[in-house]
């Protein structure tokens, strides 16, 4: 079983991390752009159910095997990019959501976020570098342990970076009464989802 004091350094730790600015953070910023606030918090509950897939990975002992192997980790590295470049495109091509235009459906959204952190092999190094520093093999079953950390985490990302998507989509509500700012709204969160492409193609493994 993890101490309290073990808990109690992390949770502090795992809160700093997840009020840091991130890519994480800017797809939902994106997302709420583009599709509402209810777009942008399933697409935070997506993203967290991808973190606690790559923490279960670590603690399985798959993430050290993607980690050092460098053409499965370009591989789902290239997938990412794609993936985000495809979202760039329908976002450029679609828009923001309009009163004629229904918002992007939750599961979509959901899917969409779970996809985009499962396929950003960063994630995994972060995992690895991060969690074994707070699991004590003493305790109890490793696995069990990054468990409880990954749904820490998890859960302190899905507020954070759901709380910048509900904001975004406020605004881009806002704004989308206006024919130019909704124009522009599209574009906006067609140039976040580049970025994080772009982003993630020329990161270095280390």
């Amino acid at each position: 079983m993890i101490d309290p004091v073990t808990l109690l350094a992390f949770v502090p730790a795992a809160l700093a991390l997840n009020l840091t600015p991130g890519a994480d953070m800017m797809f939902c910023l994106g997302q709420g752009l583009r599709s509402g606030r209810a777009a942008a918090v399933a697409a935070s509950a997506g993203i967290s159910a991808g973190s606690i897939v790559h923490v279960a990975l670590a603690g399985l002992g798959l993430g050290a095997v993607v980690a050092a192997m460098p053409a499965l980790f370009d591989l789902i590295r290239w997938i990412g990019v794609g993936y985000l470049l495809y979202l760039a495109w329908n976002a450029l091509r679609s828009g923001p959501v309009t009163e004629d235009k229904p918002a992007e459906p939750a599961r979509r959204a959901f899917r969409t976020g779970f996809l985009v952190n499962l396929t950003n092999p960063k994630v995994i190094l972060f995992v690895l570098a991060f969690v074994p520093q707070f699991v004590k093999p003493e305790a109890g079953p490793v696995l069990a342990q990054f468990m409880v950390f990954g749904l820490i985490l998890a859960a302190g990302g899905f507020v954070i970076n759901g709380l910048v998507g509900i904001f975004a989509g406020q605004a881009g509500r806002q704004l989308a009464g206006s024919q130019l700012f909704a124009r522009w709204l599209g574009r906006i969160s067609a140039g976040i989802f580049a970025g994080l492409a772009v982003r993630l193609a020329i990161m270095e493994r280390a």
